[in-house]
C-alpha cells in the first residue's frame, strides 16, 4: 500500500527533469575535449611537431606505426620534409618518435571531438529533442568543425612547401581562431540550454559583453601570429621593447599590411597593445557593474582577476623566453578567460 506514492513521486521526478540536461552533457564534454586538443596543439606547435606525419589519412591515418619497419617509413617520409632538411638534420628515431606523438594525439583528439559531435548531433535529432532552430544552430557549428579541421591540414601542409621549416603563421593563427570560435559557440549553447540562470542587463551591458568576446578572440588571433612567427623570442624585456615603449622597425614593409602579419616587430608590438586594450577594457566593464546584481558583480570581479593573471602571465612568458610551461600556461588561461567572457555575454544575452 506504501508503494505507490513512492512510484508517483519517481514518476513524477521523472517528469519534471530538464530535457536539455542530456544535450548540456554532450556540450560540456566537448568543451572538455576542445579546450584539451587546443592545448595538445600548442604543445605541438611549442615542440615543433606539427610537421613530423606528412600525410592526412583521415580513416587509415587513425593507426600510429605498429612496427620497426611502418616506423622507419614514416621516419623516411619525415626526412624528405623541408624541416628535416634545414632544421632536423641527424635526428635519430628515437626523437622523431618524440614530435610523432604529440602530431599523433592532436590528429586523434581531432578525430574523437568529430565523432563525438556527429553521434551527439544525429542522436538528438532523431529524438526530436531539441527545436529546429537550435538544431540548425548545431549544424553550423559542426560545419565549423569541419571547416576547422580543413584548415587544420591546409596550415600543415604549407609547412611541408620548400624551404618551409614551420607551418604559414598566418595559417596557424586562422586555425587556432577558429579553434577557439568553435569553443566559445560550444560555451554559449551550454549557457543558453539552461546551463546558467537568466539576468536581466540593460542593451548596452549586453553589447559591451559581446564586445569583450570579440577582443579576446582578436587577442588569441594576434597570440598565434606571435607563436607562429616565434616573435616571442625576441624583445624579451618589458614594458619597453629594444628600450623604447614604441620600438624602431614598425611598418618597415611594403605594403603596410604586411607588417600585421610578417613583421615579427609589429606582430609583437600588437599582442602587447591588445592585452592592454582588453586588460582596460574589462576593467571598465568591471567597473560600470560594480552596482549590478551580484551574479554580474562576481563574475565581474572573475573576470578582473583572470585578465590581469593573464597579463603578468603574458610578461612573464616573454621575459623568460618562452618556455613551454609558462607559454602552455598562458595559451590555457586565454582560454578559460575567453569562456568565462562567452559565459557572461551568454547570460545577459538571454535577458529580455
Amino acid at each position: 500500500m506504501v508503494a505507490a506514492p513512492i512510484f508517483e513521486n519517481e514518476a513524477a521526478a521523472y517528469a519534471d527533469a530538464d530535457p536539455r540536461r542530456p544535450v548540456r552533457l554532450w556540450l560540456l564534454a566537448l568543451i572538455v575535449l576542445t579546450f584539451a586538443m587546443v592545448l595538445v596543439g600548442g604543445a605541438t606547435r611549442l615542440t615543433e611537431s606539427g610537421l613530423s606525419i606528412t600525410e592526412w589519412k583521415l580513416v587509415t591515418g587513425t593507426l600510429p606505426p605498429l612496427s620497426d619497419a611502418a616506423w622507419q617509413a614514416e621516419f623516411e617520409r619525415y626526412r624528405q620534409t623541408p624541416q628535416y632538411e634545414l632544421l632536423n638534420r641527424g635526428m635519430s628515431l628515437a626523437d622523431f618518435r618524440s614530435i610523432y606523438w604529440w602530431e599523433w594525439t592532436h590528429r586523434e583528439l581531432g578525430r574523437f571531438i568529430g565523432l563525438v559531435y556527429i553521434a551527439g548531433f544525429l542522436w538528438f535529432f532523431a529524438r526530436r529533442a531539441l527545436p529546429g532552430r537550435t538544431i540548425a544552430i548545431l549544424a553550423a557549428v559542426g560545419m565549423l568543425l569541419g571547416v576547422q579541421g580543413l584548415v587544420g591540414w591546409i596550415m600543415v601542409a604549407s609547412g611541408l612547401e620548400p624551404g618551409m621549416t614551420a607551418v604559414e603563421p598566418v595559417r596557424l593563427a586562422l586555425h587556432l581562431t577558429l579553434a577557439s570560435l568553435f569553443l566559445a559557440a560550444l560555451t554559449a549553447l551550454y549557457v543558453r540550454l539552461g546551463g546558467a540562470e537568466d539576468e536581466i542587463a540593460s542593451p548596452g551591458v549586453r553589447r559591451a559583453a559581446w564586445l569583450l568576446v570579440l577582443f579576446a578572440l582578436v587577442q588569441i588571433a594576434l597570440g598565434a601570429l606571435v607563436a607562429g612567427h616565434d616573435a616571442g623570442l625576441t624583445y624579451n624585456t618589458w614594458p619597453l621593447m629594444d628600450g623604447r615603449l614604441v620600438p624602431r622597425g614598425l611598418g618597415t614593409l611594403e605594403p603596410a599590411w604586411l607588417n600585421f602579419v610578417d613583421n615579427i616587430t609589429t606582430i609583437q608590438f600588437n599582442h602587447r597593445i591588445g592585452a592592454y586594450v582588453l586588460a582596460a577594457a574589462v576593467l571598465t566593464y568591471s567597473v560600470a557593474l560594480r552596482r549590478g546584481p551580484p551574479p554580474a558583480r562576481d563574475r565581474a570581479l572573475l573576470m578582473s582577476f583572470m585578465v590581469l593573471a593573464q597579463l603578468a602571465l603574458g610578461i612573464a612568458t616573454l621575459v623568460h623566453v618562452v618556455p613551454i610551461e609558462l607559454a602552455l600556461m598562458h595559451q590555457a588561461l586565454a582560454l578559460i578567460l575567453l569562456l568565462t567572457l562567452v559565459w557572461n555575454a551568454s547570460v545577459l544575452g538571454r535577458a529580455t
